[in-house]
């Protein structure tokens, strides 16, 4: 994909006091963690495999629906990856395609964005 946009991570933080403490301040905790939804955009190529992911997860198919995304970041020249993304039990959750003006000069684009469970990274 040409263009990724909203990679990112929270993790939540949950106030609590235990009813003996003898400071009136709350103890501040680590709660769950949220994931952002991921924006991938590409030059439509023809290609049956998003819409044959997308199918399989508006179907109930639970083996196939999740998946593992890994998005490499490369170097300017291309040699080598500079940084890498792991999108844990990911599904696609919209999919677009367009536009298709045949009087216009734009290409046409692909995109789909994907909620994932867990971020990891190497």
């Amino acid at each position: 994909f040409q263009e990724v946009t909203g990679i990112g991570m929270e993790v939540t933080v949950a106030e609590y006091r235990p009813c003996n403490h003898k400071e009136n301040s709350v103890m501040k905790i680590t709660g769950m963690n949220k994931s952002t939804d991921v924006t991938l955009k590409r030059g439509v190529i023809g290609s049956l495999d998003l819409y044959q992911w997308l199918d399989a997860i508006r179907n109930g198919d639970q083996v196939n629906g999740l998946r593992n995304v890994t998005i490499q970041l490369q170097s300017e020249d291309h040699t080598s990856v500079v940084a890498t993304w792991k999108l844990m039990r990911a599904r696609m959750i919209k999919h677009t395609s367009g536009p298709f003006n045949a009087k216009g000069t734009d290409v046409a684009m692909e995109e789909m964005v994907l909620a994932y469970e867990r971020l990891e990274m190497e």
